[in-house]
């Protein structure tokens, strides 16, 4: 018997179940590569947006056309949420607040969504391994018990175990870097979602004058509207 085995012989000793537990790995490589690169700090709050925000409220009145129009230029979750909350001026603002929510909905359930297949991987691939271990056991067992007479059935079956436990070491070796790199995108996740929060949340209590004065289109926003056209309701003072 061998007293040293390369990567290969040891993945191949492994069985079958070695593949899915590589192909799981590979998942979770790809998929952990675009998360890190689409939650980028400027994938939430882009600095020059940021800037430009606070440049807008330190000028002078809230203008929301401007806001929104800057907003255009720097598309990002948090151009998604202020374009929901702008849209809704003039109505109530807990019906403000409720935009605001439902739009960090949509925009969190497509960022986690290619989150899913690490956390996928973080859950199957030790039960992968469990399952070669355990189909290895199985081997390593019946062929201890099915060995002639005066056989060194003790190192017949260390060997076998050995061989079984080899899906269960890989699977975990997928699982344990899986997981901590999903925490770790989650995490990224939530401090971007707190960066935006900060920034609506001294945007929202400037919509309050606007609140029962008619409810702004996206065009009117934009500043597309003909100068025929009815006046918007936004830009009206009390």
């Amino acid at each position: 018997m061998k007293t040293a085995q390369t990567l290969w012989e040891l993945f191949l000793a492994g069985g079958f179940l070695m593949w899915p537990i590589v192909a799981m790995s590979i998942v979770v490589v790809a998929f952990g590569i675009e998360r890190a690169w689409a939650l980028r700090r400027s994938r939430f709050v882009p600095r020059p947006l940021a800037a430009a925000l606070a440049s807008l409220s330190s000028e002078g009145p809230f203008d929301p056309r401007r806001i929104y129009r800057t907003c255009v230029l720097h598309p990002s979750v948090l151009t998604t949420v202020i374009k929901s909350m702008l849209e809704k001026i003039g109505r109530p603002l807990p019906e403000i607040e409720h935009a605001v929510e439902a739009a960090k909905e949509r925009e969190a359930s497509r960022l986690y969504a290619n989150i899913r297949p690490i956390s996928l991987a973080v859950s199957v691939t030790p039960l992968l391994g469990l399952l070669g271990t355990v189909q290895g056991m199985i081997l390593a067992f019946y062929t201890t018990a099915n060995l002639d007479a005066g056989a060194d059935r003790a190192t017949e079956l260390a060997q076998g175990i050995y061989v079984a436990l080899i899906t269960t070491f890989a699977g975990l070796c997928v699982a344990i870097p899986a997981s901590i790199l999903a925490h770790f995108l989650e995490g990224r996740i939530l401090a971007g979602f707190r960066r935006v929060d900060t920034i609506v949340a001294g945007l929202l209590p400037q919509l309050e004058r606007y609140e029962n004065k008619g409810r702004a289109t996206p065009a009117q926003l934009a500043g597309d509207t003909p100068a025929t056209a009815s006046k918007p309701a936004v830009g009206k003072t009390a």
